[in-house]
């Protein structure tokens, strides 16, 4: 995840006020989370397993730490929206499911601004629920 979906702080970390996440002691995660962050920090261990550990060379680095946590397991990146630009774009997201809300937000952040299509991705999946649309985009075999 990027630094401000972990924090609503921006810029260096404060060792005055330490922000230990959204989520207070108990965060959902249950294993390690690696927060891109441009400021270096000690990682913060919660009593529940969640390790939130602080990442400053970049995607790339983040993804090869959360691959040697992980083992076998699958990966998941959680935003917010720059992080998940920077890994579309590089090519280094599999599966992308979005939920899509017709919800009037205001303000805020576009996932796709930028991008004319998703570009080697294909619809895999589209499916609705009441008012909420699944969007399941995947890596174009071609792509792989």
């Amino acid at each position: 995840m990027g630094h401000n979906m972990f924090s609503p702080r921006r810029g260096p970390w404060s060792s005055r006020d330490p922000w230990r996440g959204w989520w207070g002691e108990d965060p959902p995660f249950r294993h390690p989370v690696f927060v891109l962050t441009h400021h270096p920090r000690e990682p913060v261990e919660m009593a529940n397993g969640t390790t939130f550990h602080f990442v400053t060379g970049g995607i790339y680095e983040a993804l090869e730490r959360a691959r040697e946590a992980a083992g076998d397991l699958d990966i998941r990146i959680g935003g917010g929206v720059a992080t998940i630009q920077q890994y579309l774009r590089a090519g280094l997201i599999d599966r992308l499911h979005l939920a899509v809300v017709p919800v009037l937000l205001g303000r805020g952040e576009r996932l796709l601004d930028g991008f004319d299509t998703v570009p080697g991705y294909e619809c895999a999946a589209l499916s609705s629920a009441g008012t909420v649309v699944h969007v399941q985009l995947v890596r174009s075999a071609s792509e792989e």
